[in-house]
């Protein structure tokens, strides 16, 4: 299928590519079909594109990458709506609000994207632990010489 891309312009996907977030997002509950692409190759980023509305982008990361002690304990009830058999078939994502300098770009670690990676039907998961934030920082701070 063909669809339009905020960052990429128009991109034929598969149809095996496209994930049901059957719950949407906050404030944009009605979008309900997303793709997941690389943002740049060598990137650890990806773009969770809508495949209705190609304004509808969001900068994506696996938080793993960046705070590998990142854990969090979904509730029975989500692991039977997405239908997840084994841990394997799991893949986590988070939101980033991107700043300037990029260094200053922040994930969202309290709300993270779990999407069963066999039948590709997601949701966004709301922690109740306090020891992530909305606007966590991931990067660890630039020195004045612009080395870490």
């Amino acid at each position: 299928m063909h669809i339009q891309t905020k960052y990429f312009g128009e991109m034929m996907i598969k149809d095996n590519e496209v994930i049901t977030l059957p719950s949407g997002l906050p404030a944009f509950e009605e979008q309900k079909s997303y793709v997941l692409l690389p943002f740049e190759e060598g990137t650890p980023f990806f773009v969770l594109q809508s495949t209705e509305s190609a304004e509808v982008a969001f900068l994506a990361v696996s938080p793993f990458q960046y705070v590998p002690q990142y854990q969090f304990q979904l509730p029975d009830s989500m692991i039977e709506q997405l239908d997840i058999a084994k841990e394997e078939d799991v893949a986590v994502y988070v939101l980033l609000t991107v700043q300037e300098p990029f260094h200053l770009t922040t994930a969202n670690l309290q709300a993270p994207i779990v999407i069963n990676t066999e039948n590709k039907r997601g949701k966004q998961f709301f922690t109740n632990d306090s020891i992530y934030h909305t606007k966590h920082r991931i990067f660890q701070e630039v020195t004045e010489g612009g080395s870490k």
